[in-house]
């Protein structure tokens, strides 16, 4: 076990950082610490699923890339919405 963590990057750790992210926003809404309808939400997606891509640049995986792409597109559109919301209410 010591040598797989010996052989870890700091480019691993940025990656995994953003999946404990992401995890840990979906487990928030989950015990409802935080509402999905929140800025934060999507905020807080986008912010793990750019740390994700970043080590998927150094370390490609294309079905990791397009659920990461995705989700990327997805955190947008609801940050953007929050804002449209927001200003027409």
């Amino acid at each position: 076990m010591s040598e797989f963590f010996n052989s870890l990057t700091i480019v691993d750790a940025i990656g995994s950082f953003g999946a404990l992210i992401v995890v840990a926003a979906y487990f928030a809404t989950q015990m409802r610490y935080m509402n999905s309808e929140d800025l934060a939400f999507p905020v807080v997606n986008l912010l793990g699923s750019v740390l994700i891509v970043y080590s998927l640049l150094q370390n490609f995986n294309l079905a990791s890339m397009l659920i990461e792409g995705f989700w990327i597109i997805i955190s947008v559109i609801g940050i953007i919405q929050h804002f449209r919301l927001r200003r027409a209410g």
